[in-house]
C-alpha cells in the first residue's frame, strides 16, 4: 500500500500540477542550492561564475557589456571583476579596437577553474533531471534556453539577478 507522503513524492504537493512558478521555483531552489557548493571556491560565486563563463566564451569583454548580459549593475561587475582579478581568474587588458578601453579576458588559472565548476555544475544537472531520459533532457534544456533567449531579448530583464534572488526568496513559492 502505497502511503500519502510515498505519492506526494512521486507527484508532488496537491494543486501544483501544471504550476510553471511550482516547478521553476522548486528546480532552481535546489539548483542553486549545489551551485552554491560548486562554486563556493569562485570569488562572487553564481555571479562570479558567470563572468568567467562570458568572458572566457568570448562573450561581451567590456564590464558594461557583461553587466548588461549579466542584468546587474555595473558597479557590481567591477567589483565581482576586481575580486576574479585579485584570484588571478581573469585580467584586464586593453582594447585593441579602443586604447580608452579595457577588456576583460580569462587566465589559463580561470579557463581551468571555469573547465572544473561546468563539469560539477553538469553533475548537479544530472542529478537534478535524473527522472528524464537523456532526450527529455536536451529537449527541456532547449525549450528553457529558447524561452530565456526570448524573454532576454524582448527586454523583460530575463537575466536580472536580483528578480532570481527575489523569487527564490518567495515565502509562497
Amino acid at each position: 500500500m502505497v502511503t500519502a507522503q510515498e505519492e506526494t513524492r512521486k507527484t508532488g504537493p496537491a494543486g501544483v500540477e501544471g504550476d510553471l512558478g511550482w516547478a521553476l521555483g522548486t528546480l532552481l531552489r535546489a539548483y542553486l542550492r549545489h551551485a552554491k557548493t560548486v562554486l563556493s571556491g569562485v570569488p562572487g560565486g553564481a555571479r562570479g561564475y558567470k563572468v568567467l563563463s562570458s568572458v572566457a566564451h568570448d562573450c561581451p569583454s567590456s564590464q558594461l557589456a557583461l553587466a548588461q548580459l549579466i542584468g546587474l549593475d555595473r558597479t557590481v561587475v567591477t567589483y565581482l571583476v576586481d575580486d576574479l582579478v585579485a584570484a588571478d581568474l581573469v585580467e584586464r587588458t586593453p582594447d585593441p579596437a579602443d586604447r580608452r578601453a579595457r577588456r576583460v579576458v580569462a587566465t589559463a588559472t580561470g579557463r581551468a577553474r571555469l573547465a572544473l565548476a561546468d563539469k560539477q555544475l553538469a553533475t548537479v544537472e544530472e542529478h537534478l533531471l535524473g527522472t528524464l531520459s537523456v532526450s527529455e533532457r536536451d529537449d527541456l534544456r532547449s525549450l528553457l534556453h529558447r524561452v530565456a533567449v526570448s524573454v532576454h531579448k524582448d527586454g523583460v530583464d530575463g537575466l536580472n539577478c536580483s528578480a532570481v534572488e527575489e523569487f527564490a526568496a518567495a515565502d509562497d513559492l
